[in-house]
């Protein structure tokens, strides 16, 4: 069966759910008024919270998969020119490293540095290379003498990334080549007074300006395999190492982006001070937050919380807004209607490429943000922003990986490594719901 069919099916399944679970909640509703008892209608309401979740989720892959189909494929019908292009990236990377200075390389060269690094891979003896592979590799060194993995090994990867850290996926990214990426914001303003034409004129304050820096911190994976595998497998090593190093990555990235302390790692924008303060008069660094009226849990107003939220942002912000909150948080607010046309507040997305949406803006799902249950002490897991305004991740530019045979024989490790750093830049186009009191 074609992934099309699966995902015309994965869809009709979420949105027959979806009014199942519409019908079931207009029950819970009506029984609640009439004082009778909920237990059943609760529990299916759940299953069919879980099965719109499972179709969503399948959804989503099935739509990622028909992507990767979709892209050309470089190096069945015309290799030469998949080589020519390769190459090309190869050499637009290196120069985006600031290593313009070593001389470009050809297809030929960029072929034979390929070839000689996976024989590196598997055997671990630059020696047992031929000549022309040692001199390819040589070429292929990066400026801070790691082996680099080859381009196309590097864009699988970065694209894998992409596609599994939700956040990466929202907010700014800049590839820098330094060990930090450093700017100037400016949020203060002058003041004035009004004055009559003879009146005196006293001095206004100057407005100030402020430094912002985000350091690129490291990463790493480990991924291994037993050296007899490296000798005799014919399984694809490349596609392999890419895989394991990608999902390492992303899941590192989607735990810190959110939550990261900033020490040793990016500073996630949950672990930034919030206050029920509005832009006017919060102190700039903090990040404003609207809470529920309950401790961990939506008060029986529902969801005029969220209402509130949009209300507190400035209209040029919301153009490019997103929510990002976890399944938990979507379970709960699936149920709620506006007071006034009682039309669901949630809505799921039932076409291809179209995300499920809340009071109109895009709702994405990251799971490593808190559990409701922990609302006293860690970050809120309901958060609204323009991310590309409010959040801003740095790559340093360049994979590296060294083989280790030594350390967890028989097996070699592929020890990668990543610089990525990340920070928010407008606390102004950021905000969260807090489900306190």
């Amino acid at each position: 069966m074609s992934d099309m069919l699966e995902l015309k099916k994965s869809i009709e399944a979420q949105g027959t759910a979806w009014e199942e679970f519409k019908k079931a909640n207009d029950e819970l509703i009506k029984a609640k008024a009439d004082g009778k008892a909920v237990t059943d209608i609760d529990a299916k309401l759940v299953t069919l919270g879980a099965a719109m979740d499972a179709a969503s989720e399948r959804q989503k892959a099935l739509e990622a998969d028909i992507t990767r189909l979709n892209r050309p494929d470089l190096g069945t019908d015309k290799p030469d020119v998949a080589l020519a292009l390769a190459t090309k990236r190869f050499n637009d990377a290196r120069r985006s490293l600031a290593t313009s200075y070593l001389p470009d390389i050809d297809a030929k060269t960029y072929s034979l540095y390929k070839s000689g690094y996976w024989n590196w891979l598997r055997k671990g003896n630059l020696a047992a290379l031929s000549a022309e592979e040692q001199k390819a590799m040589i070429a292929g060194d990066d400026s801070q003498g790691g082996y680099m993995l080859p381009e196309e090994s590097t864009g699988r990867i970065s694209a894998r990334i992409f596609e599994l850290s939700p956040i990466r996926q929202l907010a700014s990214v800049q590839a820098i080549s330094t060990a930090a990426m450093e700017g100037i914001y400016d949020n203060d303003e002058s003041s004035y007074g009004w004055v009559a034409e003879t009146g005196a004129r006293t001095d206004t304050t100057t407005p100030t300006v402020g430094k912002y820096r985000i350091e690129a911190h490291e990463m790493y994976a480990a991924p291994k395999a037993s050296q007899t595998l490296l000798d005799d497998s014919a399984v694809d090593i490349e596609s392999w190492l890419a895989a394991k190093v990608a999902d390492k990555f992303a899941r590192v990235e989607g735990a810190t982006f959110c939550t990261g302390t900033g020490v040793g790692q990016p500073r996630g924008f949950g672990s930034y001070t919030t206050a029920a303060t509005a832009d006017a008069t919060r102190t700039w660094g903090q990040i404003e937050h609207v809470v529920t009226g309950a401790n961990g849990a939506f008060h029986t107003t529902q969801g005029d919380p969220l209402f509130t939220l949009l209300q507190a942002f400035k209209t040029g912000y919301l153009a490019g807004a997103s929510w990002v909150t976890t399944r938990e948080v979507v379970g709960a607010i699936r149920k709620f209607k506006t007071t006034t046309t009682l039309d669901y507040i949630w809505q799921p997305g039932l076409q291809m490429g179209t995300p499920d949406r809340l009071l109109g803006y895009p709702l994405v799902l990251a799971q490593d943000l808190p559990a409701l249950s922990t609302y006293a002490t860690l970050a809120s897991p309901m958060w609204l922003a323009n991310w590309r305004e409010a959040y801003q991740i740095v790559d340093r530019m360049g994979i590296r990986t060294l083989r280790d045979p030594f350390t967890s024989k028989p097996y070699v490790i592929f020890y990668s490594t990543a610089r990525v750093g990340g920070a928010c830049l407008n606390f102004e186009a950021i905000k969260c719901i807090k489900f306190t009191t």
